[in-house]
């Protein structure tokens, strides 16, 4: 009986580990096809793309896929600080003083080393309010010579906005994990307009002739490669959710006519208003409100599954000991 209780506390035990040691982010991008779900220029900044972008190519990725910082986060290069993740959005760091978060991209912060322009001072409607920002994870490694700093965890995330009245915490339904198969992908997008072809045909973009060269007059020759890449993140995302809005709309207006027919010929005399444009408003504000909903029963959920394993630990532990 004793050895019973013993595995069943030590499972209880194990469960309480993982759930209190899980972060709280949203899932791991490893694509451009995964960069195509996010829902950037509505509830993300078009910002958080450009800062992606210059940090895949400023820091090093070796022949192993291991990702090596290039400047001083301790300095607070590239608008850079350390980060406590006291609000506990990410896992804990292990014991030691071996690992450390860092947050770059702080526009404001002025310090020697400082962003690219088309960074700081980006286009009208790629502006973010310096809401988004990249946390790494270093672990610093002393070889003897110099001391290297290894990234073993890349994020992108946001401020929470100012309208929805939560401060200035980072917001963990639009903090995602980014996997070095990304970076390597989007430092494909650092290429001139001479390579912007091909760089168009491997990632199937249905971009034609005349918008590859729209891309070369608004982005110029050195940032053309950054240029498609927000036309096939961004624009070719819309456009796409367009045409197949567009043909569920035509779907719905066959389906529509199609029961008013029927109607017509059942019940006579009898007339139908349906106010789409109502529906539409709906959709989207309970689509906002069931995702604040759904990250609150998260939480909630995970609360009353802590509580639930405590109790059944002190049960058993009362049992134990009375039974001595």
């Amino acid at each position: 009986m004793m050895k019973k209780t013993g595995r069943v506390m030590m499972c209880c035990v194990a469960l309480l580990l993982v759930l209190t040691s899980v972060s709280a982010v949203q899932r791991d991008l490893d694509s451009i096809n995964d960069f195509k779900k996010i829902n950037f220029g509505q509830s993300v900044p078009k910002h958080s793309l450009l800062l992606l972008h210059w940090f895949a190519n400023a820091v090093d990725i070796d022949d192993n896929n291991v990702i090596w910082l290039t400047f001083d986060p301790n300095r607070e290069d590239y608008g850079s600080h350390y980060y406590h993740n006291s609000e506990m959005l990410l896992d804990p760091l292990p014991p030691g003083n071996v690992y450390q978060y860092y947050t770059i991209g702080n526009l404001y912060q002025g310090t020697a080393m400082q962003l690219p322009h088309y960074v700081v001072r980006p286009r009208t409607e790629y502006e973010g309010g310096n809401r988004d920002r990249i946390i790494i994870r270093v672990r610093e490694q002393n070889t003897g010579r110099r001391a290297l700093q290894r990234i073993d965890q890349v994020y992108i995330t946001q401020h929470y906005d100012i309208y929805e009245g939560l401060g200035t915490p980072y917001d963990p339904d639009h903090t995602h994990g980014i996997t070095t198969n990304l970076l390597r992908q989007i430092r494909q997008f650092s290429v001139g307009e001479n390579q912007l072809l091909q760089l168009r045909n491997n990632f199937r973009s249905n971009a034609d002739d005349s918008q590859l060269r729209h891309i070369r007059n608004t982005w110029g020759a050195n940032l053309a490669g950054l240029g498609l890449l927000l036309y096939i993140v961004i624009q070719e995302k819309y456009s796409s959710n367009q045409r197949n809005d567009n043909h569920e709309k035509r779907q719905k207006h066959r389906d529509d006519d199609a029961s008013k027919s029927n109607v017509s010929r059942n019940v006579p005399n009898q007339d139908y208003v349906v106010n789409i444009d109502e529906d539409l408003k709906a959709n989207r504000t309970t689509g906002n409100r069931e995702s604040g909903i759904c990250s609150v029963a998260q939480t909630m959920m995970k609360f009353f599954c802590i509580v639930i394993c405590l109790l059944i630990i002190l049960c058993l532990i009362f049992v134990t000991y009375r039974r001595r």
